[in-house]
């Protein structure tokens, strides 16, 4: 009996970190640095990642860079059938997302992550409109949409998204990025048709998310292996641990995600004293680090340094 090839779909699940850009010190891209640092995120087990996100100070791209990045990205990915490369278009006009995200398919993507326009505030329908465009454009490659109020203002209820889902059935999931994502979790999960869902946020809520059945997880990439071992530990049935590591975690990100420019300032900092980037530079304007806060990352690296050992530049500053 043939086994079915995996599909871009099947491998969205579990932990799938967003990559973060890594900058030189005078604020130019560090290709050598991106390169290293997704091969170790990939070697870690994971099955997707996506690019580009907040976490990859998309804002702060060019659409040149943008296109050079999501390129090595797709590179390193090419050779791997266990891992989907996700490619985010959060392109505010219409015409634009749909190239942007027809090219990306073209180029290899296997999945795309679409974030609704929101800047200066567009109507509904016409957001709706937007998202049915690239729906429609890159059909049948799968397609997630990132739920995001806070950052973006738009609001999207279990009905509507299941309703766009009946009319495009490439809408295959939901990334939740709200403080309380698990009861839209269920919700999308339980109607017709079932839409799977992700929790962002860091991950701060992923104990409610596991407990409620989300499908997968989309953090920064700095300590992969600690999400991936709270996963592991729970779909191998020790709940208990898996929660208790979680919580180990939650002081940590309860601090770094009251703003978004802090924890893509942390993650950078990590990475950079990992070792799996060169600098912890991010572009103008940035979020600088106090000295408490400097003393948190050193706290978190020696309580979680069992599972980030290996890769640990400890000569790093």
């Amino acid at each position: 009996m043939s086994v079915p090839p995996t599909t871009g779909a099947d491998l969205l699940r579990g932990v799938m970190p967003v990559l973060e850009v890594p900058f030189t010190a005078g604020g130019d891209l560090d290709l050598d640095s991106f390169d290293r640092l997704v091969r170790h995120v990939l070697d870690t087990g994971v099955t997707a990642v996506m690019f580009p996100g907040f976490a990859s100070e998309f804002h702060k791209l060019s659409d040149a860079e943008r296109d050079l990045l999501t390129a090595r990205l797709l590179d390193l990915t090419s050779a791997r059938p266990d891992v989907a490369a996700v490619v985010s278009i959060p392109d505010h006009a219409t015409r634009l997302a749909v190239e942007r995200a027809t090219a990306a398919v073209d180029a290899g993507a296997d999945a795309i992550n679409l974030l609704p326009p929101h800047f200066l505030a567009p109507p509904a329908d016409e957001v709706r409109r937007h998202v049915t465009a690239i729906l429609t454009a890159v059909a049948p490659t799968p397609v997630v949409l990132q739920y995001a109020p806070a950052q973006t203002g738009s609001s999207f209820t279990a009905d509507a998204l299941r309703a766009l889902a009946a009319d495009h059935p490439n809408l295959v999931a939901v990334k939740i990025e709200t403080p309380l994502p698990g009861r839209l979790a269920e919700d999308l999960a339980a109607g017709t048709p079932g839409l799977r869902s992700f929790t962002g946020y860091a991950g701060l809520q992923l104990a409610d998310g596991l407990r409620r059945g989300v499908d997968g997880v989309q953090p920064g990439c700095s300590f992969t292996e600690i999400y991936q071992e709270i996963w592991r530990l729970w779909h191998s049935g020790d709940e208990a641990r898996a929660l208790r590591l979680h919580a180990r975690l939650v002081p940590y990100l309860a601090y770094w995600m009251q703003e978004v420019e802090l924890i893509i300032m942390v993650e950078k900092v990590v990475s950079a004293r990992r070792g799996l980037i060169d600098d912890p530079q991010c572009r103008h304007p940035a979020r600088s680090l106090d000295p408490q806060e400097i003393g948190g990352i050193d706290r978190f690296l020696a309580e979680f340094d069992a599972l980030l050992r290996p890769r640990r530049n400890r000569s790093a500053s």
